[in-house]
């Protein structure tokens, strides 16, 4: 499907004074819709696991399941069924409106516990000595989604996460369909939020985007679901991530045409709607610090945002190196060949 006209490298240095502290590799792999390659890592054939970033993907089948619509679930909180959200109040107000409407205890959603992700957010948190719970989890709306689906087609929820529950095996169902590639147990392992987790080739995800896309454009299985489900984030990009979110900033600086996710252990998903280009950045060593750079940098060499949103994504990128006392000791650079 795809042609490797040349192979890139793309690497993320951290630079104090003039000297480079740290690097970062960077696997990249960017394609149009008719197969054209634009930039590629030699990655292709790379196992990775894409964590949150393909969120939008296990929330198809709640939409499937209607349960949005038997449960009366607004735009915001079908955003958060996709979601790694940062714990901030607008998150929490949905999140709470959400499952009063289900009638369900917090205790249900087996995600675990962590604090708000977004610092402010956060410090609000220790100073109000509320008890933590399990819709701080930034994976809540995901779980959430989950068990509304599984009440929706009257299924089991005390097990909604086991690897042969039908609400999982639908999910899995759909990663074949959309990524064209047979998930079995080779592939299964589990997730920071303990629901099933898949690995994929890097030239997988690109089918699985490219199909998502086309999904989008009504040429392809379940456009309903994935239209209702990217507009609601495109409407409402903070829910997917938060104020002080990469994926957030970038859908909103693009004026709704870019919708992206990033993923636990430095991984980075986009479709560029009306450009028609995919495109999977994954930090090798899984720090997730060079990522702002790294695609900033690949969406400047590769003309994916207009320049005057380029120059907002810089601004907010913020690749100088503070310390402290606010006293500059270096600054973050991203080259590509």
């Amino acid at each position: 499907m795809f042609y490797n006209k040349q192979v890139n490298t793309v690497i993320t240095q951290f630079y104090r004074g003039r000297i480079i502290e740290s690097s970062h590799n960077i696997k990249a792999f960017i394609s149009r819709l008719n197969g054209d390659v634009l930039l590629d890592t030699n990655n292709q054939n790379d196992l990775i696991y894409p964590r949150s970033s393909i969120k939008i993907f296990q929330a198809i089948p709640f939409i499937i399941s209607q349960a949005d619509i038997k449960f009366k679930l607004n735009k915001k909180q079908l955003a958060l069924a996709c979601s790694s959200h940062r714990g901030q109040h607008f998150h929490l107000k949905e999140l709470n409106g959400w499952i009063k409407k289900i009638g369900l205890n917090r205790s249900k959603l087996k995600c675990g516990l962590h604090n708000p992700l977004n610092k402010e957010a956060s410090e609000i948190f220790l100073r109000s000595n509320k008890k933590l719970h399990s819709l701080y989890n930034n994976c809540a709306g995901k779980h959430l989604a989950m068990l509304c689906a599984c009440l929706a087609k009257k299924q089991n929820i005390e097990d909604y996460l086991d690897f042969n529950h039908p609400h999982q095996e639908t999910i899995r169902y759909i990663f074949e369909v959309f990524s064209e590639s047979s998930i079995n147990n080779f592939n299964y392992s589990v997730d920071g939020c303990s629901a099933p987790q898949y690995s994929f080739k890097i030239k997988s995800l690109s089918v699985l985007l490219t199909n998502l896309l086309k999904s989008y454009e009504n040429k392809y299985l379940f456009n309903h679901e994935t239209k209702k489900l990217l507009n609601a984030i495109l409407n409402n990009p903070n829910f997917i991530g938060g104020t002080d979110s990469l994926d957030s900033r970038i859908i909103s600086i693009s004026n709704k045409t870019i919708f992206c996710k990033g993923g636990a252990e430095g991984v980075f998903l986009f479709i560029h709607l009306t450009k028609k280009i995919v495109g999977i950045i994954k930090v090798t060593d899984g720090n997730e610090r060079a990522l702002p750079s790294a695609v900033y940098n690949i969406f400047k060499k590769l003309n994916i945002m207009k320049k005057d949103q380029l120059v907002k994504l810089h601004k907010l990128g913020n690749f100088n190196l503070n310390n402290h006392a606010n006293i500059k000791t270096g600054e973050i650079k991203t080259k590509i060949k």
